[in-house]
């Protein structure tokens, strides 16, 4: 919200008179309607500071409020935050669920005075007071975007606030001073510099406050909120004003308040120590979602980053399992983030030089649905770019295992980083696997012509008990996904998509064949020891290996038929490759049936 310009000071008549005590008392006479401008005087630090007006004892059960005191010693928390709460005090929220729907359903528009009675039949505490007031303002005042535009349509006075439902930030903090005011609850108003609409990251504050909220006393300390930003917000355009209550804006733990509020009177910070404007614009803005979902702490702390080679590195903690994405300039491919128990780490390789806005996305792990919402934004400024780590574009974040893929039953994985380096072009993952579940992997490259199936017949199954090996050889040099996906075994449907890792082989002499083509015959446990090329060399005895159970008889059949010997839970035996183009092994399951499944396909090179 901006500031509206202050009304020009009115001359007040004022009469003193004493009492036998010698207290001081001051009255003040007003014309209908006026502000009483004469405690403008009595301000703590800069801005307009008015304060509640004084109710005696006998007003229907309400307490009387003394002078606010400025904030001192025991209302000061520490900076940093110390992560210990988002409140400045215990709230349980479940407690004020019947509070807060009765304080929905209070509709009187004639009077403040009318509506902050009606609210407090339901309210005994000075916090339930101050809740009900809360919610109420949160859900019936909306932002005002045109008299934002045309200040001289606006008016930021309570009675014209309540009645016309809309206003700045200037008159959702008037109002709610006036209420606590009424409540008999010491109130103030604060101005100050925001991030809000239109904060741009690393931009300097300067000239008047841009932003109104308010202090509030209970239980003998200050606590700030913001009913302004509880309310809603405006879109791009500032044209439309959405209401999405925001539970965090209400006794914002004033650590997490500095992070986008910063009082032209740095002792309303109630913080110790204080931070400088300049401390507060060099801050990276977190937004009420990055506590709200549970984040705790952002590495670095700066908006601005600076690329080192090529590199920019950001890390996230947080106190519950967490799915996060990003955009680096609208994309997710010039990064690789990486899921930790309780955070996450990306690395950033930006393959233009410049300035890149980069924000990144975080959902709690049991959402139903698929919405990430933004938690951090950065620039990232890039000097020089790392050409070598251009990503493939099936590369899908996040990358590597992690406990959401031990969820989806990947256990021990012999890989727990995202990245796989090979120099000879072959490498080998094994996971126990926690459920039943049937594993399918595809190898996918940018610069690669390889199809469907070859994808999938670079890489070998291998199961023995529950664990599972992927044995992958690669068809050449240069950057793979290797992507998994699973499903449960009792399952008939398709398979889903889980996670993937990098692969990476420099070496350029790399030319691995395929392994052999399997058909449904050849059963999980099965496996084969030799050979594993699926092509072999033409005109050559070859040796066959092979572990499998449950069948009566082996043969290869090439240009000759050669039948395999069973030797210790092995099918043995040498086939010639002469005269033919393919090799096939096949099994006779019940040694009274004549007939043969192909289990395998092998490729003879040409002569």
């Amino acid at each position: 919200g901006q500031q509206v310009s202050k009304e020009p000071y009115k001359e007040t008549q004022a009469l003193a008179s004493y009492s036998n005590e010698g207290t001081q008392v001051t009255v003040e006479i007003h014309p209908k309607n006026t502000t009483p401008q004469i405690f403008k005087k009595l301000s703590f630090g800069k801005g307009p500071r008015r304060l509640p007006s004084l109710r005696g004892q006998d007003n229907k059960g309400f307490q009387s409020t003394e002078a606010p005191r400025p904030p001192g010693g025991k209302d000061l928390h520490a900076y940093p935050w110390d992560k210990s709460s988002l409140k400045s005090m215990p709230v349980d929220l479940q407690q004020f669920e019947k509070l807060d729907a009765y304080a929905l359903k209070v509709n009187v528009r004639n009077s403040v005075e009318e509506l902050v009675f009606a609210l407090l039949k339901q309210a005994r505490t000075d916090l339930e007071k101050v809740r009900a007031i809360w919610i109420w303002i949160c859900h019936h005042i909306e932002y005002d975007v045109v008299g934002y535009h045309n200040k001289s349509q606006l008016s930021s006075k309570p009675i014209d606030v309540l009645q016309t439902g809309k206003s700045i930030c200037e008159g959702y903090a008037g109002l709610f001073e006036q209420m606590c005011s009424i409540a008999g609850i010491q109130c103030m108003k604060l101005f100050g510099y925001s991030k809000g609409y239109g904060y741009k990251m690393g931009q300097t504050f300067t000239g008047d406050s841009d932003h109104a909220w308010n202090a509030v006393y209970l239980d003998g300390r200050w606590h700030l909120l913001d009913s302004t930003w509880g309310s809603g917000s405006v879109d791009d355009s500032f044209t439309k004003f959405t209401f999405r209550y925001n539970e965090f804006y209400f006794l914002t733990h004033p650590a997490l308040f500095i992070n986008n509020h910063f009082p032209d009177n740095s002792n309303w910070q109630l913080l110790k120590p204080t931070l400088t404007l300049k401390e507060f614009e060099n801050n990276r803005l977190h937004n009420s979602n990055f506590y709200m979902l549970g984040l705790l702490t952002a590495h670095p702390e700066t908006a601005v980053i600076q690329t080192v080679n090529g590199k920019a590195s950001i890390s996230v903690d947080c106190r519950a399992a967490t799915l996060f994405t990003f955009k680096l300039k609208g994309t997710d491919e010039h990064g690789l983030m990486t899921l930790k128990k309780h955070g996450m780490k990306l690395d950033i390789y930006p393959q233009k030089t410049g300035s890149h806005k980069l924000q990144i996305f975080a959902k709690p792990s049991k959402a139903s649905e698929d919405v990430y919402n933004c938690v951090l934004e950065y620039v990232v400024e890039c000097k020089s770019v790392d050409k070598a780590m251009r990503f493939p574009k099936d590369l899908h974040q996040p990358v590597g295992p992690s406990w959401f893929t031990e969820r989806q039953g990947f256990l021990r994985p012999s890989h727990p980083e995202p990245i796989i380096h090979t120099n000879d072009g072959r490498c080998s993952v094994t996971f126990t696997l926690g459920k039943d579940i049937s594993i399918l992997a595809s190898l996918h490259s940018d610069n690669s012509s390889l199809t469907e199936d070859m994808r999938r017949r670079h890489i070998m199954q291998i199961h023995r008990g529950n664990q599972i090996e992927l044995k992958i050889h690669l068809p050449h040099a240069g950057n793979f996904v290797l992507k998994i996906y699973a499903k449960k075994k009792s399952d008939p449907g398709n398979y889903d998509y889980i996670f993937n890792y990098l692969i990476t082989c420099l070496n350029t002499e790399v030319k691995w064949p395929a392994f052999p083509q399997s058909y449904s015959k050849w059963v999980e446990d099965y496996e084969i020891l030799e050979p594993l090329s699926g092509l072999l060399p033409a005109n050559r005895n070859v040796h066959f290996k092979l572990k499998m159970h449950g069948i009566a008889k082996v043969l290869v059949q090439a240009e000759n038929t050669y039948p395999l010997i069973q030797n210790r839970g092995y099918w043995e035996g040498t086939c010639n490759t002469s005269g033919c183009r393919e090799v096939f092994v096949m099994v006779h399951e019940n040694a009274n049936h004549s007939f043969y499944s192909h289990v395998l396909k092998y490729e003879v090179e040409s002569q």
